[in-house]
C-alpha cells in the first residue's frame, strides 16, 4: 500500500465524538473529544491525524503531516530502488554441442546466476536427433554437474520433446 499516497482524515476531516490522541514523540495525551485534540495541535502548529480510525475509540496522532507524507514517499521510493525482480533467462543446447560452445553456455549461466537470476536450459532436437533423445538427457546432466559448483537444480523436468 502506497503511503504516500493513501489519504488519512486529518484535521476537521475527523468526525468522531472522541479518540484517543498521541503526540509526536509517542505520549499518550488520553481520550479527549476531537474538538479539544484539535485545538491542542492548533495550538502547536501541527495537524491532528487519524491514524488508527478501526480501533475503539479511534486513534489521533498530532504531528505534521505534510512531513510525515514526504518521508513515506523517501521511504517507498528507496525500498523500489533497492528490490530486484527475478528474470528466468533460457539457454538452449543442441545434441551435438562442443566442448567450448559447451563451457560458454555454462559461462553463460553463471554470469546469469550470480547477477540473481534463474537459468532454464532446453535441448534442442533436430531431423534423426528426435530418434536419440536418451542423449539430450545425458546432455543435460553433464549441464546440471558443470553448473552445481555455483547452482542448484530446482527441477530436472522430464524430456519433452521440440523441433
Amino acid at each position: 500500500m502506497n503511503i504516500a499516497i493513501k489519504e488519512l482524515q486529518i484535521n476537521e476531516e475527523i468526525r468522531d465524538k472522541e479518540v484517543r490522541v498521541i503526540t509526536g514523540d509517542g505520549e499518550v495525551l488520553g481520550i479527549m473529544s476531537s474538538q479539544d485534540a484539535l485545538r491542542i495541535a492548533e495550538e502547536k502548529n501541527l495537524d491532528l491525524v487519524k491514524i488508527a480510525p478501526q480501533a475503539v475509540p479511534p486513534v489521533c496522532k498530532i504531528m505534521d503531516y505534510g512531513k510525515y507524507r514526504f518521508e513515506q514517499a523517501k521511504k517507498e521510493k528507496e525500498a523500489k530502488k533497492n528490490q530486484h525482480v527475478v528474470e528466468v533467462k533460457e539457454i538452449r543446447l543442441s545434441l551435438n554441442i562442443d566442448t567450448h560452445d559447451f563451457e560458454t553456455k555454462v559461462n553463460h549461466a553463471r554470469r546469469f546466476l550470480t547477477s540473481g537470476n534463474k537459468v532454464k536450459v532446453s535441448i534442442r532436437f533436430r531431423g534423426r536427433e528426435l530418434a536419440h533423445t536418451e542423449n539430450g538427457l545425458v546432455t543435460m546432466k553433464q549441464f546440471a554437474e558443470a553448473c552445481t559448483e555455483f547452482s542448484n537444480v530446482e527441477r530436472l523436468q522430464s524430456l519433452k520433446v521440440s523441433q
